[in-house]
Order: structure tokens, then sequence, then C-alpha cells
């Protein structure tokens, strides 16, 4: 994939899928180290041993519509070719953590792009999930939970076009002030 934020939304798809009421994604630099840390964990199904084993293999799916899931493994893919890795716990009825660690100062790292449209996308098309979003650089945090936002609005919806522009600008403002006026 051209860009990590589109990793991210696959694999969060996927905790959406295995029932999740809650999905948090926290995106963590250190700039010192040169490293990312992406986590994406969630209160799903869950997964047993051996469905951990073969989630990173591509020709490995439990989707009915396709005989290859591809998600994982390229996301893999993409923290190995930088020196980095991926790491996946998970529990069945406990949910699921997923952590790719990626070396920035790598030739062959990815950029994260787009994440904030990533995080509005989830949150406006899943509007009955919790999402809980962290942006972490250095000691600079951002930090957005969409049940918090819900009991700020009341009955207003997450999908409203007025929510949806107001989410995208406050996000962006939010990752200028972490980056100090850089978006990568």
């Amino acid at each position: 994939m051209r860009e990590l934020s589109l990793n991210v939304l696959d694999i969060a798809q996927n905790s959406i899928s295995a029932g999740a009421s809650e999905v948090e994604i926290t995106v963590e630099e250190i700039s010192s180290a040169s490293k990312m840390t992406i986590i994406i964990k969630d209160n799903g199904c869950g997964m047993d041993e051996e469905t951990v084993r073969n989630v990173m293999d591509p020709f490995y799916t439990t989707r009915t519509t396709r005989k290859v899931g591809m998600g994982v493994p390229l996301f893999k893919m993409a923290a190995e070719m930088t020196g980095g890795s991926l790491n996946i716990e998970s529990a069945v009825g406990k949910g699921t953590q997923l952590t790719a660690v990626f070396f920035t100062d790598h030739v062959d790292f990815t950029p994260l792009g787009d994440i904030d449209s990533t995080v509005v996308t989830l949150i406006t098309m899943n509007t009955n999930i919790n999402f809980i979003y962290a942006l972490k650089v250095d000691e600079k945090e951002f930090r957005l939970s969409t049940n918090q936002l819900k009991e700020i609005l009341g009955d207003v919806p997450l999908d409203m076009p007025e929510i949806v522009m107001w989410l995208k600008d406050y996000l962006k403002e939010q990752t200028e002030i972490i980056r100090g006026g850089v978006i990568e």
C-alpha cells in the first residue's frame, strides 16, 4: 500500500468484522530513535493461537468473498522492510492487539499518509463503535474518543455532514499542534 494509514484502515475493518464495539488506534513517534509504532487494539471476538499464526499468511483468510487476505501480511512486510516488526496478541473472547514498529529513517519506510482521513472514515462509517485515537510525538499527545464526543453532542449523529467537517478540521488542527505545524 502507498501509505500506512490504508493498512490501518484495513486492520481496523478486520476489528469491526470481528464484532468489536471498541477499536483503539495509537500512532506513537519517537523522533530521536526515528521510530514509529502503530497499535490497533480491539475488544472483538479474538483469535486462537492457530489463527494468529495463519493470519500472517497471505493465502489465509476467514472471508468467504475471496481466497487471500493481504492486509496483515502487507503491514508486516512494510514494518520488516524498515528493520521493524509486527506482533499480534489475541485471545478468544477478549480481542486482539496488533503492534507494528517502523524505523522512519530507513529508505524503505512507507509514509504514514493521511491518518486523519482514515480515522474520520472509520468514525463516520461505524458510528456505533467507540473509536479511540491517540497521536503521540515525543512528549506531545492528543487523544480522541468517540464515546466522549457522543456525550458532548447528545443526539447529534457523528455522521452528520457538519460534524464530519468539524471532525476533519479538529483532527487536522490537533495533528498540526502535535507535529509542530508539520503534517506528514
